[in-house]
């Protein structure tokens, strides 16, 4: 079973409920894996403390090409949508941070002339924290390809147990590439105008990927109530409401789990995971 934890903006608090749901499941004595696929800026390791034992280098294929082959006929720059190669008269330019590795242009050359080199765009990290296994992956700053990375750390997804993603924030590439293929997508907002705009972006992109979800509003007790009347409206369940609690705040500051800190919250937690695999199991 795979759970992924998304939001439409940064700062709800998705991170925080990836790791709780994580901890709280694997103290209930379940096998659950911890994939952090927010590869830009990855913060669960902060919270889980886990112990890394492998670090991989990832690497992505680009086109290079033999100029002594090539007879400048440009079907390769005709086949990229990415522009990451252009034929310009007798020259071929290529433009690696650019390509997708989508292998067309190697296809199309009618004169062999175009092979695969690879690039470097980051780390896989392997390790585990107590029980629970834990990948997280790491893009090289400057590098945009963060679908790439994010497909790396979700091939190292445990064949058993529950898996965690905790995807990156927003509603583009990365994340579609992040919760696609999951059991399940909770969606993380607080209840602010600014929350409201992107949740419903949020929900727009689960309904096109037609997968099952639920929302978690965190600091529930701020703002207004335009979230609860907005889910209300679009029939979405609220699976559960975190309210603004100076604790969790300092909890959240050094490092430590809401759970250890404030161990009522475990019930809490453990009824999410309850409530989603209901969910997924009807």
């Amino acid at each position: 079973m795979k759970i992924a934890i998304a939001s439409g903006k940064g700062g709800t608090g998705k991170t925080t409920i990836a790791t709780n749901l994580a901890y709280s499941i694997a103290q209930m004595g379940k096998a659950v894996q911890y994939l952090d696929c927010d590869v830009e800026e990855p913060n669960g390791h902060i919270f889980l403390k886990p112990y890394i034992r492998e670090t991989h280098n990832a690497t992505i294929g680009v086109p290079e090409v033999d100029t002594g082959l090539c007879d400048g006929c440009g079907k390769c720059g005709q086949l990229c949508q990415y522009s990451a190669i252009i034929c310009l008269k007798d020259t071929v330019m290529t433009f690696q941070q650019l390509c997708h590795s989508c292998g067309g242009c190697m296809l199309v050359c009618p004169t062999g002339a175009i092979s695969e080199s690879h690039k470097p765009i980051g780390f896989v990290d392997l390790g585990a924290a107590d029980s629970i296994k834990f990948v997280q992956g790491r893009l090289n700053v400057g590098d945009i390809r963060s679908p790439a990375l994010i497909k790396k750390v979700k091939e190292r997804a445990a064949n058993d147990g529950l898996v965690i993603i905790d995807a990156p924030p927003g509603t583009s590439c990365p994340v579609i590439e992040a919760i696609k293929g999951a059991d399940f997508c909770l969606l993380v907002t607080e209840p602010t105008p600014f929350g409201l705009n992107d949740l419903k972006l949020a929900v727009g992109m689960v309904r096109e990927l037609k997968q099952p979800f639920a929302v978690v509003i965190n600091q529930s007790d701020l703002g207004d109530d335009q979230v609860q009347q907005y889910c209300d409206g679009e029939n979405i369940q609220v699976i559960l409401e975190i309210p603004n609690d100076r604790r969790i705040a300092e909890a959240y500051s050094v490092g430590k789990m809401i759970v250890d800190v404030l161990p009522e919250y475990k019930k809490d937690f453990a009824g999410l995971y309850e409530s989603i695999s209901r969910r997924i199991k009807d």
